[in-house]
C-alpha cells in the first residue's frame, strides 16, 4: 500500500495590512459591522510585487524547507488559483521554473474556495496509484484585484495571501485517507466572475451562505464515514475561512463544539483558495496540530463547488537544518540564473529564424 503523506507546509501573506477601520475611511462601514456580519478584523492586500506566483513561490519555498524536500524531487506543482498573474502560462509552471523543479509536471486548476482541496485529492490520488511519489499542492488568491473596493458588501470579506503542502509517498498508514469533490453548476450565479476587462466579482451572500452551511454538514461526515471516523473522533476541523458565522453554523449542524475547529478569519478575511492551507499552516505552528491527530478540512466557493478530505496527520516535519537551507537558496538562486539563461537563447535561436518560422540559410 502507498499512503499520501503532508509532510511540509508553508504559507505567504502580504506586507501591506487593510484594517476594518482603514476601510471605514473610504466606505459606510465600521469595525464593529464587519466583526459582528463576518468576524473579519483585517486582511493582507498585495502590491504589484506580490504576484500570485511570487506568493505561491515563497510559500512552496517554505514548505520544502519544512519537510526537508528539495526541487529536484517533486515529480507534481498544483496550484489552485482564481486569479492566475496570466491566463496561460500557468501559475504553477512559473513556479516550477522559480524552483528549478526540471522533473515536474505542472498545471493550474480552478475551483475557487474549493480549489485547494481539489488539488490535495488530485495528488493524492496520483500517490496511491504509483503515478508520482511527491507533490506540491498550493493554493495561492490576488483577490484584492478583483473586488469592487466600493462595495461593502463583497470588499471586506477578501484577502491575498498563499499556503502549500508537501505530499510524499509513504508504506507508513495514514495521510490523505478520504477526500470527496462536487460540483453544481446550476449555482454558478451566486458567484461568479465574468472573464472581461475591468469586470469584478459579484456575489449572492444570502444564497451562498445557505449553499456553505448545508455542504460542510453533508461532505464532513462522507468524509469521516469514508475514513472510518466518528466525530467526535475527530481532533479538528480546519474549514474554508469565508465567514465566521458559517464556521458556527457548521458547528451546530454537526454538533461539534467550536474549539474543535480552527479558525483564523479574524487575520486574513477569506483568501479562496488560499484559506485552509493557510490555516493548516498556523494551526501546526501553534500546537492545535499533532501527530497522529485526525484532521477534516471542507472548502466550498464559487462554481458552486465544494470538496473535503479526512487527514491522519502522522507525520512530524523535519525542517532542514540551517546549512541545508542555505544549500537550498544557492538552488533557488541557480535556478533564476538558468532561467534567465533559457530565455536569452531562446531569443537568440529567435533571431536565427527567418519571418516563415524556418531556420536563417547560413551558407
Amino acid at each position: 500500500m502507498r499512503y499520501a503523506h503532508i509532510v511540509g507546509w508553508g504559507k505567504s501573506v502580504p506586507e501591506k495590512v487593510v484594517t476594518n477601520d482603514d476601510l471605514a475611511k473610504t466606505i459606510e462601514t465600521s469595525d464593529k459591522w464587519i466583526r459582528d456580519m463576518t468576524g473579519i478584523g483585517q486582511r493582507h492586500v498585495a502590491n504589484d510585487r506580490e504576484t500570485t506566483a511570487a506568493l505561491s513561490t515563497n510559500a512552496a519555498i517554505e514548505a520544502l524547507d519544512m519537510a526537508s524536500v528539495t526541487a529536484a524531487q517533486l515529480d507534481l506543482i498544483i496550484v489552485a488559483t482564481i486569479t492566475p498573474d496570466f491566463m496561460f502560462p500557468s501559475t504553477a509552471a512559473l513556479v516550477q521554473d522559480a524552483l528549478g523543479a526540471d522533473n515536474a509536471g505542472a498545471y493550474d486548476l480552478s475551483a475557487a474556495c474549493a480549489g485547494f482541496l481539489y488539488g490535495l485529492a488530485q495528488a493524492a490520488d496520483s500517490i496511491r496509484a504509483g503515478t508520482i511519489s511527491t507533490a506540491l499542492v498550493i493554493g495561492a488568491e490576488r483577490l484584492s484585484s478583483i473586488v469592487d473596493w466600493k462595495d461593502r458588501n463583497t470588499c471586506v470579506l477578501f484577502g491575498d495571501g498563499a499556503g502549500a503542502v508537501v505530499l510524499k509517498a509513504s508504506p507508513q498508514p495514514g495521510g490523505v485517507l478520504s477526500t470527496l469533490l462536487r460540483a453544481d453548476g446550476s449555482g454558478g450565479p451566486a458567484l461568479y466572475l465574468r472573464q472581461k476587462d475591468n469586470e469584478v466579482l459579484h456575489m449572492n451572500g444570502r444564497e451562498v451562505f445557505r449553499f456553505a452551511t448545508r455542504v460542510i454538514d453533508r461532505s464532513a461526515r462522507e468524509v469521516m464515514r469514508r475514513a472510518g471516523w466518528t466525530a467526535e473522533e475527530v481532533d479538528v476541523f480546519v474549514p474554508h475561512q469565508a465567514n465566521l458565522r458559517i464556521i458556527e453554523a457548521a458547528s451546530k449542524s454537526l454538533a461539534i463544539p467550536m474549539d474543535k475547529f480552527f479558525v483564523n478569519i479574524e487575520s486574513y478575511g477569506n483568501t479562496s483558495a488560499a484559506s485552509i492551507p493557510i490555516a493548516l499552516c498556523e494551526a501546526a505552528a501553534c500546537g492545535r496540530l499533532k501527530p497522529n491527530d485526525r484532521v477534516v478540512m471542507v472548502g466550498f466557493g464559487g462554481g458552486l463547488t465544494w470538496a473535503a478530505a479526512a487527514v491522519q496527520w502522522q507525520v512530524t516535519a523535519k525542517p532542514q537544518t540551517r546549512g541545508q537551507r542555505v544549500l537550498s537558496r544557492v538552488g533557488y538562486g541557480a535556478a533564476a540564473v538558468r532561467s534567465r539563461a533559457r530565455r536569452i537563447f531562446r531569443r537568440i535561436e529567435d533571431g536565427l529564424m527567418n519571418g516563415n518560422g524556418k531556420p536563417t540559410s547560413r551558407k
